[in-house]
């Protein structure tokens, strides 16, 4: 399994020249003091080892890797770390930029950023736990259809709902909110990220290469 970590961080590897000049726009983007900075890193993570499903798809690699000791489970196994992997050092590089940011602007709030960066972290584990399985199931190209599909279609059935229904949330479930969710996110990710690493794992089971 361990190889097939460091074959799609190679992969990544390959798209070095392009990462470079994203992470050097990223950093004047941040010692400027702008929020984008948040949030695009990690996402970009996500976009670049989407990437190395691209690559397999096109030399046909998962048809070779199932001939290995345990290569069916493996190949699920090494995307979804490879991917965490890439994701926290996104959340730790871009930490480490806005602290720098804040220090040399005089505008300093460690807190806040954890916080902001936990939000996004989440969004990618959500996006990576809707996508990943979809991907093993009919690959990249249509796993990247159907995922905007449900998303346009969920997106406009919460629009219609909340223009008609007015919702309004207990004020004790947006204090519990306030204080705890910081705690819970992580444990939602964990938990939506072993579900989704399940299904993938069926899926590729029984899927014929």
């Amino acid at each position: 399994m361990k190889g097939l970590i460091v074959k799609d961080l190679l992969l990544i590897k390959e798209n070095w020249k392009q990462l470079l000049i994203f992470v050097l726009i990223f950093i004047v983007i941040g010692l400027e003091g702008n929020q984008i900075l948040t949030f695009v890193p990690v996402f970009l993570s996500l976009m670049v080892l989407l990437s190395t499903f691209s690559y397999d798809d096109y030399n046909k690699w998962n048809s070779y890797a199932v001939t290995l000791p345990n290569g069916r489970k493996n190949i699920v196994r090494a995307k979804y770390i490879a991917s965490i992997c890439l994701s926290a050092f996104a959340i730790l590089f871009t930490y480490l930029l806005i602290t720098i940011s804040g220090m040399m602007n005089h505008h300093l709030n460690l807190e806040e950023t954890a916080v902001t960066l936990l939000g996004c972290w989440s969004a990618v584990v959500l996006l990576q736990s809707f996508m990943y399985p979809l991907i093993f199931k009919v690959g990249l190209e249509k796993g990247r259809i159907f995922l905007f599909v449900f998303f346009i279609g969920v997106s406009a059935l919460l629009g219609l709902v909340f223009q008609n229904i007015k919702i309004s949330l207990p004020v004790e479930v947006i204090s519990f909110l306030n204080h705890y969710l910081v705690i819970i996110l992580p444990f939602v990710m964990i938990i939506l990220l072993y579900i989704s690493y399940k299904i993938s794992e069926k899926i590729v089971q029984k899927k014929e290469f």
